[in-house]
């Protein structure tokens, strides 16, 4: 936390905040315009324009890291936060009970199994293949369940990211080409699925479906980060 601060205070990381600060403020702004459309995502328009940035100051990503650090130390504060719609929401919670542990479960279970199966298929490294396996939870867990079971953090946060995007970019297709129109069932997917991404999604589509995917992401995190570790162990 000290060293993101300090280098927050920093010209150059200064520089690269404001950077990235306004390419998302841009990429909401596009967002508006194009009506909300899913391929107009503002985290794809800041992560390009950012890109671009990076690539014409010739900054190293590893750099533009740790300038912009204190950002990846206010996922844990960010995270937090979105108790707040549990909160408000928890008698349809508690009402569902037994059932949102069990779907969340689930689909905790088949998201990354199937995403691992394709780099199966494809004979990728094991490395990756481990670190497939923690593509569904938020970053900061995402990075240090893979390193415990053999994994490559820094990949990981890459898959991480990509499985928010597009699963917060695809999401309302789905929904409609499967006839889910439950929104308990929209939330729960979201949070379970796309993780931080998907929650921020869910949180405009209203407070109720917010509440699911944000049980959805919290849960799914601590099952991810305690149960694949602990398999390993006992396969060694």
């Amino acid at each position: 936390m000290k060293e993101a601060l300090l280098n927050a205070f920093t010209l150059t990381g200064g520089m690269w905040l404001a950077i990235t600060l306004v390419s998302y403020l841009f990429g909401l702004y596009v967002h508006r315009r194009l009506h909300s459309h899913p391929l107009s995502h503002p985290l794809i328009t800041t992560a390009v324009l950012v890109g671009v940035c990076l690539y014409a100051a010739s900054v190293p990503v590893p750099d533009y890291q740790q300038y912009a650090g204190i950002l990846h130390w206010l996922l844990g504060p960010v995270t937090v936060a979105l108790a707040l719609p549990i909160y408000r929401q928890w008698r349809q919670l508690h009402l569902y009970g037994w059932r949102l542990a069990v779907s969340i479960a689930f689909g905790g279970v088949l998201a990354p199994a199937l995403a691992w199966l394709a780099v199966y298929f494809f004979d990728a490294p094991l490395a990756i293949q481990f670190t497939m396996l923690a593509k569904s939870i938020t970053t900061p867990l995402a990075m240090e369940t893979s390193a415990q079971i053999g994994g490559i953090p820094p990949l990981a946060a890459v898959f991480v990211i990509v499985t928010g995007v597009v699963g917060a970019i695809f999401a309302s297709g789905i929904f409609t080409l499967l006839n889910v129109t439950n929104r308990q069932a929209q939330g729960i997917a979201l949070g379970t699925v796309a993780h931080a991404v998907g929650t921020a999604k869910a949180i405009h589509m209203g407070d109720d479906v917010a509440a699911m995917a944000t049980l959805g992401l919290c849960v799914n995190g601590i099952f991810t980060a305690i149960v694949l570790p602990l398999i390993f162990t006992l396969a060694a």
